[in-house]
């Protein structure tokens, strides 16, 4: 069974939207701020061509996590929120 892969150390894994209370937060852990980035990526080896998984990301860890994901070839976008 394959495994999603491990985020760099002081990354966690977001998604966007949640329950609609609570704003979205960067993805980096300990973070906090709100995202204002999505980025938007997948794993060839294991996800199909058209799915996508998010991170998000405040202004600051914005080319620090799209790094992390391009030197793996798994970023596809980065977008706005």
């Amino acid at each position: 069974m394959s495994q999603e892969p491990s985020a760099p150390p002081g990354v966690q894994s977001g998604v966007p939207g949640g329950d609609g209370d609570l704003p979205a937060t960067c993805s980096s852990r300990g973070c906090g701020q709100p995202a204002t980035w999505q980025l938007r990526w997948n794993n060839p080896k294991i996800h199909t061509p058209d799915r996508r998984k998010t991170w998000l990301a405040c202004d600051e860890h914005k080319e620090s996590l799209s790094d992390f994901l391009a030197r793996r070839s798994f970023l596809r976008e980065v977008v706005p929120i």
